[in-house]
């Protein structure tokens, strides 16, 4: 993680976004969110915004273009590989994970396709799954569009946040001390918000099976 965020924050211009924006795109596109991680890449994306490597609404931008585009490469991928996709070796040992985000895309349609951002491993399958349940496109991509919104500029201002503790602490202890300030901030964020949509999705699926 810390050389992740090292080589992130040395990253300026163009290239940043190209690699920030490149993340959060396979980790939705290529079906591997729960290996790839686009969210952490859309955080240290806020960061480098915060240290001057890069402009924060150009970076908010790249990271929602890149999730809205993803996702709807994902969709295409379950729209044309179907039920081989779900049986693959690959979600062979999720398959309780993945029986539940079909049966929350099942009971919520396009709502679920929204609150599927904000969940890890929900991010990663949902727009293959609404590809391979058929939902119209159009439909898809309005909740996603809106997910994408949300969720991008949300995390890339998390990390621009974060980012603003990396700089205090820079000038004062320097760099190396800093470095490991952002990455416990930026650890923790992410946790935190990982736990916090986890705890509603299980509250949401007790209350549905009661």
């Amino acid at each position: 993680m810390t050389g992740l965020l090292d080589g992130l924050l040395s990253v300026h211009g163009p290239l940043l976004y190209v690699l920030v924006g490149a993340v959060v795109f396979v980790e939705d596109a290529l079906f591997v969110g729960f290996v790839v991680p686009g969210e952490t890449a859309a955080v240290l994306g806020g960061v480098a915004a915060s240290l001057g490597g890069a402009s924060l609404p150009v970076m908010m931008a790249t990271v929602v273009a890149a999730a809205i585009v993803g996702d709807s490469v994902g969709y295409e991928v379950g729209r044309q590989l179907g039920p081989r996709l779900v049986e693959s070796r690959m979600l062979r040992g999720r398959r309780e994970r993945l029986d539940r985000a079909r049966e929350f895309l099942a009971r919520r349609g396009g709502t679920a396709v929204f609150l599927g951002r904000f969940v890890a491993f929900f991010r990663a399958v949902m727009p293959a799954l609404a590809g391979t349940a058929g939902m119209r496109y159009l439909k898809f991509l309005a909740y996603n569009a809106a997910g994408g919104v949300v969720w991008g500029a949300g995390v890339v201002l998390l990390g621009y946040l974060a980012g603003n503790s990396y700089a205090a602490v820079e000038a004062t202890v320097g760099r190396g001390a800093a470095i490991g300030v952002a990455v416990i901030v930026v650890v923790a964020l992410v946790v935190w918000r990982f736990r916090r949509h986890r705890s509603r999705a299980d509250a949401a699926d007790t209350s549905s099976d009661e």
